[in-house]
Formats: C-alpha cells, sequence, structure tokens
C-alpha cells in the first residue's frame, strides 16, 4: 500500500474491512458445507466470509508489507478466510525473508497451530514454511507434531514433508507415514496416501518397496491414494492385499 507515495503498512483494522468487502454469501454457505462444519465434523464450528482462495492470493502482494504481530493477530481470527490470508502472507515473509525473518515466522506459525485448522490451510503453507524450515534446520518439529493428539498438526508434520519430496529427499516421508499407518483419521490417511504418491512420481521402486512392506495393514484410503498413479491392473492388485 503507498501514500502521498510512501510505503505504508495495510493496518489490521484496513485488511479486515477488505475482506469484509469481499464477503459472499451463498459462497460462504457452500464452503460451510465443503469443509464440514457442522457439530462432530472435523471442521466444527468454523465460520466463512464467503471468499474464493484466488481472491485471497490477489490481497497478498498489497498486504505484504503488514506488521507481522497484524498478521499473527488476522491468524486468530474466527473468519476461515482471515486465516487463510494471514497463512498466505507468512508463507511470502517466509520465502522472501533473511534467517531472522525466517525464524520469526517458523515460531509464529508453530505458536499458533490451533488456528490452523483446516486441510487448506495446513496444505497451502506447512511445506513453505514448516517443511522449507526442517529441510535446512532439520526435522525435529515433524517428529514431535506427528505423534501429536492433535489432528492438524499431525496432519502439518506428513505434508509439510511435500517440501522435502521435491527436493528428492523421502526418507522423511517414508518415516512419518509410517508411523501415521494406524491414525484413527481419514484427513491423515488422504494425506499420507497424497504423500506416498509423490514419492512415487519420483521414486517408484522406494514406494513399491514401502507398499511392499505396508499395503496390507494400510488403512485403504492412504493406499488407494498412494497407488493413484499406477497402471489399473498393479492398482487391483495393491487393493487385493
Amino acid at each position: 500500500m503507498k501514500e502521498n507515495g510512501t510505503e505504508t503498512k495495510p493496518t489490521l483494522a484496513a485488511v479486515t474491512r477488505t475482506l469484509a468487502s469481499l464477503g459472499d454469501a451463498r459462497d460462504a454457505k457452500f464452503l460451510q458445507r465443503y469443509f464440514k462444519t457442522g457439530p462432530g465434523e472435523y471442521g466444527a464450528g468454523d465460520v466463512f466470509r464467503g471468499i474464493r482462495v484466488p481472491a485471497l492470493r490477489l490481497l497478498v502482494r498489497p498486504m505484504a508489507a503488514m506488521l507481522l504481530a497484524d498478521i499473527q493477530r488476522l491468524l486468530r481470527s474466527r473468519f476461515h478466510e482471515d486465516r487463510l490470508l494471514a497463512l498466505l502472507l507468512l508463507v511470502q515473509r517466509f520465502e522472501r525473508g533473511d534467517e531472522t525473518e525466517r525464524h520469526r515466522v517458523h515460531a509464529l506459525y508453530l505458536r499458533n497451530t490451533r488456528r490452523i485448522n483446516n486441510w487448506d490451510l495446513v496444505d497451502l503453507s506447512a511445506p513453505q514454511i514448516v517443511g522449507a524450515w526442517a529441510a535446512e534446520q532439520g526435522a525435529d518439529v515433524l517428529e514431535r507434531f506427528v505423534k501429536s493428539p492433535l489432528l492438524w498438526e499431525r496432519r502439518i508434520a506428513i505434508v509439510a514433508t511435500y517440501f522435502l519430496i521435491r527436493q528428492n529427499r523421502f526418507d522423511m516421508t517414508l518415516k512419518l507415514s509410517q508411523q501415521l499407518l494406524s491414525d484413527p483419521e481419514d484427513l491423515i490417511h488422504k494425506a499420507t496416501g497424497w504423500m506416498l504418491r509423490e514419492v512415487g512420481k519420483r521414486d517408484v521402486a522406494g514406494l513399491t518397496d514401502f507398499l511392499n512392506k505396508n499395503a496390507a495393514s494400510m488403512p485403504r484410503t492412504a493406499l488407494r491414494y498412494a497407488i493413484e498413479k499406477f497402471p489399473e491392473v498393479e492398482r487391483r492388485q495393491w487393493l487385493a492385499h
């Protein structure tokens, strides 16, 4: 944002007004259903303004200079889209920041995992922040989160490995996937299968070895996701395990 030719930091109040102006009641109703916000569902109690992701992405550049403290406050909003915008801003800050800034963003992210409480919030931020940090600094956080009682921290752990997979580093994905085989949550089964499928795109032998050891005990959802790119005959063979 610029005022009189000089850069100004967007205030939390201004960002919130912008978000409120973009909301659409029909989209909000659809998103409430799509993200399972009913009683007993994984997104229970979440509230939507009705803003789609492309529109939120357009806000990242003009809001990029927002104070980190205000981004954290936005992340604690009751509105799903506010939290998603905060995460997209954190991703940008992390990717463009120096080591000190990256440390600050990563620490803020870890302090607020209870606000990163739906699969899209995790998937659009965990690889770029937690995964990138793990690639540079070690995977201690991933190994801790995979054992967390909080569903979203377990999903952060496995989805964050996508960053490592793109660097052709598969060991952590396979290790965490092994630990998540007995996880009770379908959202974890889907994420685990997704990451295994990504490993398989780059290392078919590695995925095949994992499946030879684990296919019989894998949740069916995880297995189906993992073998999605296999030829149909091979998929049927694996599903017969």
